[in-house]
């Protein structure tokens, strides 16, 4: 089984040693790692955020780890050099278009949310995003109208095979949980979410044990933060999607939480903690890395067939925070490396 590492940028390298050594600890047959350039090292290094180099281990391995990708120092340059288009372009290359993001409240942190403790306490939902569509990726640019201005534009869209086809991974994956699946949209004023809800709804003939509700994102979004226990599963497109799973996270703590997995039709996946490249403290110790480590967890459970080793690792991951094992982000003084210790402590326990 060949795993593909991409640490990335600022805090990227930091987290993704911590999990590297978790699963070490695990010492899983078999297992082999190879590590490639992505985002603002890799574009400072060969010229592209993501160089043939990388993707060619991309598509060979089993599963991606990937850290984070951004650098201030690459803002200026344009759009297709950036760093972020290292992630957009794996998600595109791979058709890595069901990213799932969990959010479920540590106990042991619930006065880190800004939540109430007895609302916090009971989020434990999956947000579904599609992740190869939407404003990410349609025609974009900028241009001058009639009248002289300039006028950017950026074109949503969706079309029915694109909607069905993560409309069934949210219902699978409702199915696996509680059997209750939110499709989010703004049908009310947008052509792209109405034809998003209609095959929804069209969907939801074969699935049905699996109880489906509306919602608006705006509505979506509110109801996140009053009463988030009545969400299981959310589907939700690419755009929406990205700023509801960052709300969710703050809802359970800490960004430095959450982690993800970006799947194609055939369990492949890139898993990545959902905090960005955090370039104001890379290189200080003070990163989160635990939800890289859960990342690591998701890919075991989703790509490489491994739940039990996934449940140990979530299981020492619980156990460390148990023992107060906090970094700064979850009002403590541990350095990512400290975090590191704690878990692997708790995993050979």
């Amino acid at each position: 089984m060949l795993v593909a590492l991409f640490p990335g940028d600022g805090i990227g390298p930091e987290v993704i040693a911590q999990a590297r050594r978790v699963l070490d600890a695990l010492k899983i047959d078999g297992l082999t790692y190879e590590e490639g350039l992505v985002g603002g090292v890799a574009y400072k290094a060969t010229g592209h955020p993501l160089p043939p180099e990388t993707l060619d281990i991309a598509r060979r391995a089993d599963a991606i780890l990937f850290g984070a990708v951004g650098d201030f120092d690459c803002d200026s340059l344009e759009r297709r050099l950036r760093p972020e288009q290292a992630i957009l372009g794996l998600r595109k290359e791979l058709t890595l278009f069901s990213n799932l993001r969990p959010a479920k409240m540590f106990p042991e942190l619930s006065e880190a949310s800004t939540l109430r403790p007895e609302i916090a306490a009971a989020i434990d939902l999956m947000i579904v995003r599609e992740l190869n569509g939407d404003v990410y990726f349609g025609e974009k640019g900028l241009r001058t109208t009639a009248t002289g201005l300039r006028e950017g534009y950026d074109i949503m869209s969706y079309n029915e095979d694109e909607v069905r086809r993560i409309a069934h991974s949210a219902f699978r994956t409702a199915q696996a949980r509680r059997g209750k699946l939110c499709s989010v949209d703004k049908a009310n004023v947008l052509d792209t979410s109405q034809l998003w809800r209609d095959v929804v709804i069209e969907t939801a003939k074969d699935y049905p044990d699996v109880a489906l509700t509306h919602m608006y994102v705006d509505n979506a979004a509110m109801q996140l933060v009053r009463n988030p226990a009545q969400f299981d599963v959310i589907v939700t497109g690419n755009l929406f999607g990205d700023i509801l799973s960052d709300q969710a996270s703050m809802c359970v703590g800490s960004i430095g939480m959450l982690a993800s997995a970006s799947l194609d039709a055939n369990g492949k996946g890139l898993y990545e903690p959902i905090h960005g490249s955090a370039p104001d403290i890379a290189g200080q110790g003070k990163a989160n890395p635990l939800a890289t480590v859960l990342s690591a967890a998701m890919m075991l459970r989703y790509s490489l067939g491994m739940a039990a080793q996934a449940d140990r690792i979530e299981a020492a991951v619980a156990k460390a925070l148990a023992g107060g094992a906090r970094s700064p982000d979850l009002g403590g003084s541990l350095t990512t490396a400290q975090m590191g210790d704690a878990v692997l402590a708790a995993l050979g326990d």
